[in-house]
C-alpha cells in the first residue's frame, strides 16, 4: 500500500463542475471544490463563512435596489418598487417619491448617475431625472431636452416610408397636416413634427391621416437687422406636399429611451422601443442637447447599428471606449474625441446580452462583467492592446452550474466579490482578482428569495422575500445571521423585542457570544433562560465545503481503493468545526486546541492546525474524503487542509 500526502493550500477555482471530476489535469481541480455554500472565497485562498444579512427595513413590495453615490461621502439606497421609490441614508428611510413604474415594469428599468443627478429610462415610459437639492430635497423630474426660441433641440426620426408625404394647410400659426396614408395616433398629441426643418406642435389628434398644429418659427441664421429684406424668424415654405418631414423619436407612440450613459462629456441614449438598434450622442457639453447643426465636432451625433443580425441594444456603458451591448453582439464605439467625423463603430464580439431586462455591465479591474443572452455564463469583456480590440471570456465556464438564469448584479469594490442574483433565489458571489488568476464562484442560499443587490460606497444591501414580505438587509461581517437584529444593554436583560418582522418565525440566538436553543417570536420579542448583555437574534444558515476527490491524473490513480488516515485542517479565528470524515458530521472540539478557557464561556475563536484521524475505506473515487457542514451562527475560516492518504495498490 502507498502513503501519498496532499495539501491544498488554496480554493481559488471556486465551487467547480461535476462535469470536472474526469479533468485532474486542469489547474482548476487542485484549486477548486466540489461543493462551496455560503462561504466567501478570500482572494489568498481561504474560505471564510458568509457575513451575516442584518435587517433594515421592510419594503413596499418587489423591486430593484440602485446605489446613488452623490459625493465621496455621501450615498444613498434607491429602492424602487411599485410606483414608488424609497430612499435610504446611513440606515434609515430619507425620503418616499411617487415614481411611473408598475412592478412588471421595473426589471426592464435602466438607470446612470453624474454627480447628484440619476437618470432612469425604460422603453415604455417617460425618462426621468432624480435629483438630490443642496438642501437635502429629493425630486423626480420629466427630462427636459434644451430648448431655443421654443425650438426643442430633441432626437427626430422617419418612422414611416420614405415616400410618405405630408401636406400643410398652411404655413404659419394652427394648421392642419394631411399624411398620404395612416400615420398618425391619439398619442401624437402634445408631440413634434419637423416638417421641411420647421418644428410643428400637434394639438389635435383629427385622424390616422390628418392632425392639427401649430408652426414654432425658427430664428433665421442668416437674419441681419441692417437688411430690411431679412426676416427673423422662418415659417413653412409652402403648403405643397412634402416628403421632407420628421417626427420626434421619443413619444407614447414611438417609445422612450432603453438605456443611457455619460461619455466624453456627451448623454449617450442606447436604442428606443421603435428603434432599438439606434445610438445617439448629445452635443458635447450639453447633455439635454441632440441637435444635429452642421455636424461640427461638438455638435450632436446620431446613427443605427446595422449589420447581418438583430442588435437591439441592451445595454451602454463608458470605459477606455463606449461600449454597447446588444441582443447579438457586442460593440465598441471610438473616436478621441468623438465628433461626427471621427466616430467609428465595430463589432468585437459576438455573445449577446439579457433582453428579457437590464442587467447592469459591472467595471472590474478594467474589465467589463455582463450576463449573456443565454443566462447560462457571465463574461469578461476586456480590451487587449495586443490586438487591439476586445474579447469576451466565459468567467463561468467551469461552474456553469452556478450562474443559472441571473436577475441582477453589482460588484463590492472592498471586498472583491461581485454578487449575481438568480432567478430561482439563490444568488452567487464570484472573487475576482486578474492579478492572481482568481475567478472562484460560490453558491448562497437563505431562508428567503434574493430579489436584488447593490453595493452602495462599501455596504452591500439585499430585496429578500421571507414569508411573503420583502426585506431590505444589509451584509455585516460582526452577524452569523440573516434577516438579524444585534443588540447590547449595560444590565443584563431576558427579554429582546422588535423582532416584528420575525413575528411567528423560529430563530437563532447567540447571546453573550454563546449559541443557545431556537425560540419561536412571539408579539414581537423573545425571552432568553439567562440574561444576557449582547445578543444577535436571526434565521440560520449553513456553510457547507466539500474538496474535489483526489486527483486520479496526478497522485492516486485511477481505479484505486483508498482511505483518509489523517487530515489537518488549518483554521483561523474559527469557533466551531463541524466535519464528517467518513463517520457522519460530528462536532470537534476546538477547546484542545485554543488557550485555556473557562468551561461555561462561549467557544474560543481558534486560530492554528486541527488534527483529525479517520477510519474506514471509502467504496469511489468520486466522492470527497471529508466534508464541513455547519448552521451554528459562529465565525469560521478555513485556510487549508494536509491530507494523508492510503492507496491500495
Amino acid at each position: 500500500m502507498t502513503r501519498i500526502r496532499d495539501i491544498k493550500t488554496t480554493f481559488t477555482a471556486g465551487e467547480v463542475s461535476y462535469a470536472l471530476l474526469g479533468r485532474g489535469d486542469l489547474r482548476a481541480y487542485d484549486n477548486g471544490a466540489l461543493r462551496l455554500r455560503n462561504v466567501f472565497i478570500q482572494p489568498t485562498g481561504g474560505v471564510t463563512r458568509r457575513a451575516g444579512l442584518g435587517y433594515i427595513d421592510t419594503a413596499a413590495g418587489d423591486g430593484k435596489l440602485i446605489a446613488f453615490e452623490f459625493n465621496t461621502q455621501q450615498t444613498a439606497l434607491l429602492v424602487i418598487t411599485d410606483t414608488q421609490i424609497d430612499i435610504y441614508s446611513g440606515g434609515f428611510k430619507e425620503a418616499t417619491l411617487p415614481a411611473p413604474w408598475s412592478a412588471a415594469q421595473i426589471p426592464a428599468l435602466a438607470w446612470t448617475q453624474s454627480a447628484d443627478t440619476l437618470l432612469l429610462t425604460h422603453p415604455d415610459v417617460p425618462p426621468k431625472k432624480l435629483v438630490r437639492s443642496i438642501g437635502g430635497t429629493w425630486n423626480l423630474d420629466d427630462w427636459v431636452f434644451f430648448a431655443d426660441h421654443d425650438i426643442i433641440h430633441q432626437p427626430f426620426f422617419k418612422f414611416t416610408d420614405s415616400a410618405l408625404s405630408v401636406t400643410p394647410s398652411g404655413t404659419s400659426g394652427a394648421i392642419t397636416l394631411t399624411a398620404s396614408a395612416d400615420v398618425f395616433a391619439a398619442g401624437h398629441e402634445g408631440t413634434r413634427l419637423r416638417v421641411r426643418g420647421i418644428d410643428v406642435e400637434i394639438t389635435d389628434f383629427d385622424s390616422p391621416t390628418v392632425v392639427s398644429g401649430t408652426v414654432i418659427p425658427k430664428p433665421n441664421p442668416d437674419y441681419d437687422v441692417d437688411v430690411i429684406d431679412s426676416e427673423e424668424f422662418l415659417y413653412l415654405p409652402d403648403t405643397g406636399a412634402t416628403i421632407d418631414w420628421y417626427e420626434q423619436a421619443f413619444s407614447p407612440v414611438r417609445g422612450y429611451p432603453v438605456t443611457v450613459a455619460f461619455h466624453q462629456d456627451r448623454l449617450v441614449i442606447g436604442g428606443s422601443r421603435d428603434l432599438p438598434n439606434r445610438l445617439w450622442f448629445s452635443k458635447s457639453g450639453d447633455l439635454f442637447n441632440f441637435d444635429l447643426g452642421a455636424g461640427l465636432d461638438d455638435e450632436a451625433i446620431e446613427f443605427s447599428i446595422l449589420s447581418d443580425q438583430v442588435n437591439a441594444i441592451r445595454g451602454v456603458f463608458s470605459s477606455r471606449h463606449l461600449q454597447v451591448f446588444t441582443s447579438g453582439a457586442e460593440w465598441m464605439v471610438t473616436g478621441d474625441p468623438l465628433t461626427p467625423v471621427s466616430v467609428q463603430i465595430r463589432r468585437q464580439t459576438r455573445t449577446g446580452s439579457r433582453i428579457d431586462r437590464y442587467i447592469p455591465p459591472v467595471n472590474v479591474d478594467g474589465a467589463t462583467l455582463y450576463c449573456a443572452r443565454s443566462g447560462r455564463e457571465l463574461y469578461e469583456f476586456l480590451y487587449t492592446d495586443l490586438e487591439q480590440a476586445y474579447t469576451s471570456t466565459d468567467l463561468a465556464l467551469l461552474s456553469r452550474h452556478i450562474v443559472d438564469m441571473p436577475v441582477d448584479q453589482d460588484y463590492d469594490q472592498q471586498n472583491r466579490l461581485l454578487f449575481v442574483v438568480r432567478a430561482d433565489g439563490k444568488f452567487a458571489s464570484l472573487t475576482v482578482f486578474r492579478a492572481e488568476k482568481v475567478s472562484a464562484w460560490t453558491l448562497h442560499e437563505t431562508n428567503g428569495l434574493v430579489k436584488s443587490v447593490a453595493a452602495v460606497g462599501d455596504q452591500v444591501y439585499m430585496l429578500v422575500l421571507r414569508d411573503g414580505s420583502y426585506f431590505i438587509e444589509l451584509f455585516d461581517p460582526d452577524l452569523q445571521l440573516d434577516c438579524a437584529l444585534s443588540g447590547q444593554v449595560d444590565l443584563p436583560a431576558s427579554m429582546w423585542s422588535g423582532l416584528d418582522h420575525l413575528e411567528g418565525q423560529e430563530v437563532s440566538i447567540v447571546a453573550d457570544g454563546a449559541v443557545i436553543p431556537d425560540q419561536t417570536v412571539l408579539g414581537g420579542a423573545v425571552t432568553l433562560s439567562e440574561p444576557a448583555n449582547t445578543v444577535q437574534i436571526g434565521l440560520a444558515y449553513t456553510h457547507i465545503i466539500e474538496p474535489l476527490p483526489p486527483n486520479e491524473v496526478a497522485k492516486v490513480g485511477a481505479g484505486r481503493k483508498l482511505r483518509l488516515i489523517e487530515a489537518i485542517f488549518r483554521v483561523k479565528d474559527t469557533a466551531s468545526l463541524r466535519l464528517d470524515v467518513g463517520r457522519g458530521l460530528k462536532d470537534v472540539s476546538l477547546r484542545d486546541f485554543g488557550d485555556v478557557i473557562t468551561l461555561d464561556q462561549p467557544n474560543p475563536l481558534v486560530s492554528g492546525d486541527v488534527r483529525v484521524r479517520a477510519l474506514g475505506w471509502q467504496k469511489d473515487g468520486v466522492s470527497p474524503l471529508w466534508r464541513i457542514e455547519q448552521n451554528l451562527p459562529l465565525p469560521f475560516t478555513l485556510l487549508s487542509v494536509a491530507s494523508e492518504i492510503k492507496v491500495n495498490d
